[in-house]
């Protein structure tokens, strides 16, 4: 009786000592000493700041910089889950999670425009709005990949990854822009906006339908073909428990939120009082920081030589801001009555269709490499340069 309690006492012991170990670990992921990024964790009360007193470009500018910190947590938080639940379900997790930013910010700029009585106010707000999921699509495809195989080439001379997944998001990516130029051909034809705002309804329902059909094809009918090699990559154990990780993730999601709102407050007055183009902004400025989680998430674990991870997550990411973000955008502005639609203009539309179609050849080869990366990174700045000087 003696010898039970003595093991079942040592036993508390242990887990309670591992408990305490866990959570050091989840307090050091705020830490600046750990990691310099943290230090910019000091925007967050500068935004608030800022908002209170009615400093709108400030306020704008502090609550970007907040979110790429809070952004690296949680891609840092869906890191450690995906080492439980596989790199299929972590990119799909991160990728996710990382469009939560998108998300938060454009269905804010919708509501915002469903309220206004002001058509200048609604018209900046759809532009932002139509600006931003292209501009992540760019980014991720272009930026976030271009960094990844960049970083992965310099730590290591050729990377490998799953041939066959990367090609189906690929083919997706390319049904996305097929419902993107229809609607742009359509308007161009002497289509009438009723005509091409119904059309953009439509589309936006099946891109939905598919979208469905992919996860279950992705994560039940056909595992084995989105698999990780073996040998892509280094087994790496986790560094904190799964309810850490969860809290993690779920505690900064909430503070990035809270920054996208900041964000979208002040956005009009941003454009005023910086003078920069709404569709530089709008495709640049807040994809760069939004998609701040892809953005070192991807490159972390090319790094490690996780191709197959860094490309679920870029990809992956382009793929639900095309299938998913992009048309639950254009029916929540139906139902708030705000004329959203699929139509995103000649340039946007022609830049998002270059960029898949350079992404899709360099990932043709199921291999990558640092120039590649940089091959990418260069159609990126070419592009960034055209939305700067519209």
């Amino acid at each position: 009786m003696g010898d039970a309690s003595a093991v079942k006492e040592e036993t508390n012991e242990d887990f309670s000592e591992q408990a305490d170990v866990a959570f050091d670990r989840l307090v050091d992921s705020f830490n600046p000493l750990h990691n310099k990024l943290n230090w910019l964790l000091l925007a967050f009360p500068v935004a608030l700041w800022a908002d209170l007193s009615g400093q709108g470009e400030v306020a704008f500018l502090f609550s970007m910089v907040a979110i790429m910190p809070l952004a690296f947590l949680m891609g840092k938080a869906t890191e450690e889950i995906a080492l439980r639940t596989g790199e299929t379900v972590g990119g799909l997790l991160n990728a996710t999670f990382g469009n939560a930013v998108e998300m938060i910010i454009a269905g804010l700029a919708l509501y915002t425009a469903s309220k206004s009585f002001d058509q200048e106010t609604i018209d900046t707000m759809i532009t932002v709005t139509q600006a931003s999921l292209i501009g992540s699509i760019l980014g991720n495809l272009l930026l976030v990949l271009g960094l990844a195989m960049v970083w992965g080439g310099v730590n290591h001379k050729v990377q490998h990854f799953n041939h066959e997944s990367g090609q189906m998001n690929g083919s997706l990516l390319l049904l996305a822009i097929v419902a993107f130029i229809i609607p742009s051909a359509l308007d161009y034809a002497g289509g009438n906006a009723d005509s091409v705002r119904d059309l953009s309804h439509y589309a936006a329902i099946i891109l939905l339908v598919i979208y469905g059909l992919a996860l279950l094809f992705q994560l039940k009918t056909h595992v084995d073909v989105f698999a990780t090699e073996a040998s892509h990559g280094a087994h790496e154990d986790p560094t904190m428990s799964i309810r850490d990780a969860w809290a993690l993730l779920l505690f900064s999601t909430a503070m990035v939120g809270w920054m996208a709102h900041i964000l979208v407050h002040n956005l009009e007055s941003a454009v005023h009082e910086l003078g920069m183009p709404e569709l530089f902004i709008g495709v640049i400025l807040v994809p760069f920081f939004g998609n701040a989680a892809e953005h070192f998430a991807a490159v972390i674990v090319a790094g490690k030589d996780k191709m197959d991870l860094a490309i679920a997550i870029a990809i992956g990411s382009s793929v639900q801001i095309a299938l998913f973000v992009a048309p639950v955008m254009v029916l929540l502005g139906w139902a708030l009555k705000v004329p959203l639609t699929l139509e995103f203009g000649l340039l946007e539309t022609s830049a998002t269709f270059i960029a898949v179609l350079v992404a899709n050849s360099i990932l043709a080869d199921g291999k990558t490499n640092w120039l590649e990366g940089v091959m990418l990174l260069g159609s990126y700045i070419i592009l960034g340069a055209a939305f700067f000087l519209l």
